[in-house]
Parts: structure tokens; sequence; C-alpha cells
């Protein structure tokens, strides 16, 4: 199965541009790209860029939110976009550690830990739409801490 596994894959690959209508490219055909791309080159191009209001992080936090709860904080009172695929996703709250509300009520939200690779175990979990409630854990929901953030302008 070894010997017959890349010449199907390059058969395949042959077939998909055969079924697009496209011919594959040739060395002439491909334009050589810079290899160091300066901020420079990127801010003089024509591109459009997407604009984005700047992030307003809410004031007056209580002392045991880290202080990347700000970024959270305001992303999530934006409205996004979050970094992480997960952050806005329903909170389930099955160890019914948050008072009881219908499935939908309460939001996940990311806090990002400093020197980690993935999301760690900080988390604010909102409750409503717009969130009338707001919570912190860094524990991955062994345990929450109720807060209010001042309210950002959109």
């Amino acid at each position: 199965m070894r010997r017959w596994l890349p010449w199907l894959l390059l058969a395949s690959l042959f077939v998909g541009f055969w079924l697009a209508g496209k011919s594959l490219p040739t060395s002439g055909d491909i334009e050589q790209a810079p290899t160091v791309v300066s901020a420079g080159d990127v801010l003089a191009s024509n591109a459009p860029t997407l604009q984005l209001p700047p992030l307003q992080p809410a004031a007056r936090l209580p002392d045991f939110l880290p202080p990347e709860a700000r970024d959270s904080i305001a992303l999530i009172q934006r409205g996004g976009p979050f970094p992480h695929q997960q952050d806005g996703g329903v909170f389930g709250n099955r160890e019914r550690r948050l008072p009881r509300q219908p499935r939908g009520w309460y939001r996940e939200y990311t806090v990002d830990t400093p020197g980690l690779g993935h999301r760690g175990a900080r988390r604010i979990v909102t409750g409503g739409a717009p969130p009338a409630q707001w919570y912190y854990t860094d524990d991955h929901y062994d345990s929450f801490r109720r807060f209010e953030p001042e309210r950002v302008a959109p």
C-alpha cells in the first residue's frame, strides 16, 4: 500500500486540476515572491484593510481579574472578533455552579494566559444577550467569581 499511495495522491492532484479546467503551472507561470516583506511594503500597498475600532478596555475591574481580562471584556462588549474558535460558544453549566438558566443563556470566552501555547484554564462566562451577568474562573469552571465591568461604548 505504501508504494502506490504517493502515486494515488499525485494522480488525484492532476485529476483535480483537470476537473477545475485549469492547467498545471509551469516554472514560467510562477512569479518569484520577495522573501522579506517589511511593514512599510504592507502599508504602501493598496490592499484593502479591515478597519476595527480600537480596543477600549474596561476600567475599574476587581483585583482578582488578571490584566489580560481587560482585552477579553472589551472584545465581548464589542462583539468580537475573538481569537479562539470556542469564544462565544454556549457554556452548559453542567456542574450547576452558576444560577440555573435556560440553555444558551451563558456564553464562555477565553482569558489568555501569557506563556501558554493553548487556551489555558481562565475564562469569562457571561449570562444574557447582551451580557447582564459576568463571571470569572481561573480553574476551568471549578469556581466562579461574579463581577461587573464598566460598560464600553461600541
